[in-house]
C-alpha cells in the first residue's frame, strides 16, 4: 500500500470510525491523534507502554509519548507524509485493544 498523507476529511471519517464505542475517544491536538490513557498504577501504565512498542516496533511507526504514574499521553503523526496517515489510525487501533487488555 502506498503511503499517502490523509485530508482533512479522510482524517475525520478516520476518527469517527476510530471512535466508535469508546469512552473516551481520541481527538485531533497540533495535527497529531491524540489520546491520554489512565491506568490503575504505574505497572499498569508501563506494561502498556511496553506491549505498545513492540508492537510500535514490528509496524516501524513510533509514538510520541509521555508518561507520569500512571498516565500516558499519546500522540501519533506519519512523518515521512507531513501529517496523518492509514499508519496512525492502525497503530491507534492496537493502542486501544492493549488498553483494554485484548492482545
Amino acid at each position: 500500500m502506498e503511503l499517502k498523507r490523509y485530508s482533512a476529511s479522510e482524517s475525520e471519517t478516520e476518527l469517527a470510525t476510530l471512535n466508535e464505542g469508546l469512552d473516551k475517544p481520541w481527538s485531533f491536538e497540533d495535527g497529531k491523534l491524540t489520546k491520554t490513557f489512565k491506568f490503575k498504577n504505574f505497572v499498569e501504565a508501563f506494561g502498556f507502554m511496553t506491549s505498545a512498542a513492540m508492537v510500535a516496533e514490528k509496524k516501524n511507526h513510533h509514538p510520541e509519548w509521555f508518561n507520569v504514574y500512571n498516565t500516558v499521553t499519546i500522540q501519533l503523526t506519519t512523518h515521512d507524509v507531513d501529517g496523518l496517515s492509514h499508519k496512525d489510525f492502525d497503530l491507534a487501533t492496537r493502542m486501544e485493544a492493549l488498553a483494554t487488555g485484548q492482545r
